[in-house]
């Protein structure tokens, strides 16, 4: 439908486009929270820790 103005009605559109995001940031939090339910090996604690300047970058 258009309304005087000639454009289209963008609610709907508009409303199609939130549902969509808001389906695509449910997805991503559901795969965050998994990850961040799995347990971290020593390895990866290592890996993390370098990388964020743990302990051994500390030693000048």
């Amino acid at each position: 439908m258009t309304d005087k103005t000639g454009k289209a009605a963008p609610k709907g559109a508009r409303g199609e486009r939130l549902k969509q995001a808001l389906r695509e940031n449910l997805k991503r939090r559901k795969a965050q929270s998994r990850a961040r339910s799995q347990p971290v090996t020593a390895e990866e604690r290592g890996l993390d820790e370098a990388a964020a300047g743990g302990p051994d970058d500390s030693k000048r």
